[in-house]
């Protein structure tokens, strides 16, 4: 017989504690928009109290992401249990996380409390989070260094408290497959009360054991796995949800454990966090890196053209990735909006003819466009902000012998502006006259370029990081011309940091 594993995605909330990762309310719903078309069980949207615009997204994505939970962290106080309580007022299935650390070090030098004192206030917590939300969440931070029967006294206790969720994270990825699976089954043994509770797991990747251990607790009794798109997270990151999904997936015999999870929706939420975030996947990361499928080695490349089953143990359509060249500038309007549907996309009739438009702009400069193309595309649409600039012109003059100059001009709807600047090279110069022309100074904090796909016609994609004010901006531009894509990435930055800031010349 299978067992049901739920699947708590904290994408928005651990996930965006990633060095370098600042999603504004806009981008976290959209985020929160694929996660529903993914089948998530529950989207941990954010944390509330830690700033206003966490709790503006909180309260966006409840009121607008149905058939899904929403939950919101809360420290085991009332203060951040009133802002989530309010933050999911408009949610179709609120939950409320609440979460108190019970490891002596974390007791002694953080706390400064005393078991008693912990145990306390996490009973108080979560009758108190009870009052107003029926599903809540218990967590006992850094639970895999803490005090087996201490854990269980206080498992026990937020049970009785009302908890419909216990929750054993490994929060600083200390823990071994073995040892993990051990303290599970031991709570599961150990704790009265614990018929009344989901199980859950929350792992990160210190030692690059989040998956293990999250697969351990599986087999140990968990019946909730919480992780994040791409394995993304603070430090060395959380459980792989990707990873997860597809070895209970695929290894079903072995787990005897399934998800709700529409696997289809896998590669394309990967790339969509991947582009928000501004977090490129590595190409030979499992199951969604562009190495995934990929197969160089001719005895390889043999095997798969007889069987594929001879070196692949998925393939490509059950995570929804394809690598297929698919569409050129002859292709026409129905083919396009096809092949949209096809990679997953269901967009509206005036965003598809928008697209259409610069996918046959990109056809005239391109021999043939990929699906990685048209995705980048989409993308690209789908995160551009209000455009208080826009880039309409950029030149650029550099060589080895000379001083790089570039001059840029730019839109306002009072007018247009054009200035030119010095720099240390083509791009440095760019990005100086484009601030120039904007008149407030900015910090890069970052500055990446790739390729979409592969060949002397691809697509180039630029990521930007600008700070300001102690915020971070991730602006993004695509284009064949890489000082273009560069300079696209750069203003979209600037037009967010604007929005949030409100400068504008």
């Amino acid at each position: 017989m299978e067992t049901g594993i739920k699947i708590f995605d904290t994408t928005l909330r651990d996930g965006e504690q990633t060095p370098g990762v600042c999603l504004g309310a806009r981008e976290k719903l959209e985020i929160a928009q694929v996660l529903a078309k993914l089948r998530v069980d529950i989207i941990e949207a954010g944390f509330p109290s830690a700033s206003p615009g966490d709790f503006a997204a909180v309260s966006e994505i409840a009121a607008q992401v149905k058939g899904v939970s929403i939950a919101a962290l809360a420290r085991a106080n009332t203060q951040d249990i009133d802002a989530a309580k309010e933050a999911l007022r408009k949610a179709e299935n609120p939950c409320i996380h609440t979460f108190i650390a019970t490891s002596d070090i974390h007791l002694e030098y953080k706390l400064k409390l005393t078991r008693e004192q912990v145990l306390a206030q996490a009973e108080a917590a979560v009758r108190y989070a009870k009052k107003f939300i029926s599903d809540v969440e218990f967590s006992a931070e850094d639970a895999s260094r803490s005090d087996w029967d201490y854990l269980c006294k206080i498992y026990t206790a937020a049970i009785t408290a009302g908890a419909t969720v216990i929750n054993i994270p490994d929060t600083v990825g200390y823990s071994t497959p073995s040892e993990f699976g051990a303290l599970i089954r031991y709570i599961c043994d150990n704790v009265p009360n614990i018929d009344k509770a989901i199980v859950s797991a929350h792992c990160h990747n210190d030692l690059g054991m989040a998956v293990a251990n999250s697969l351990a607790a599986v087999q140990n009794g968990a019946r909730q796995v919480e992780c994040t798109i791409n394995g993304i997270g603070e430090r060395a990151g959380n459980t792989s949800l990707e990873e997860l999904v597809m070895a209970l997936a695929t290894r079903k015999e072995y787990y005897r454990a399934t998800t709700r999870i529409d696997t289809r929706q896998i590669y394309r939420t990967s790339r969509q966090v991947s582009t928000l975030s501004g977090i490129a996947v590595p190409p030979n990361k499992a199951v969604v890196g562009d190495n995934a499928f990929a197969h160089e080695s001719g005895i390889h490349q043999h095997g798969v053209l007889n069987n594929p089953l001879t070196y692949e143990i998925m393939n490509p359509e059950m995570v929804g990735s394809r690598n297929a060249i698919v569409l050129g500038k002859h292709s026409g309007r129905h083919a396009f909006e096809e092949r949209i549907q096809q990679l997953g996309y269901d967009l509206p009739e005036e965003k598809i003819n928008v697209l259409f438009k610069e996918f046959k702009e990109l056809a005239d400069r391109k021999k043939v466009v990929y699906d990685r193309d048209i995705e980048a595309l989409v993308a690209d649409r789908q995160q551009m902000t209000d455009e208080c600039y826009r880039l309409l012109y950029h030149q650029v003059v550099s060589g080895n012998q000379m001083v790089a100059t570039a001059s840029v001009r730019l839109e306002t709807d009072s007018g247009m502006m054009e200035e030119a600047s010095c720099g240390d090279g083509p791009v440095d110069a760019l990005f100086k006259a484009i601030e120039k022309t904007v008149g407030f100074s900015v910090c890069l904090k970052d500055y990446q370029l790739k390729a979409v796909t592969s060949g002397e016609d691809a697509l180039g994609e630029a990521t930007v990081w600008l700070g300001h004010d102690d915020k971070i901006f991730i602006g993004r531009g695509i284009s064949t011309d890489v000082i273009e894509a560069s300079a696209r990435a750069y203003v979209n930055a600037m037009n967010k940091m604007i929005g949030v800031c409100g400068y504008l010349k």
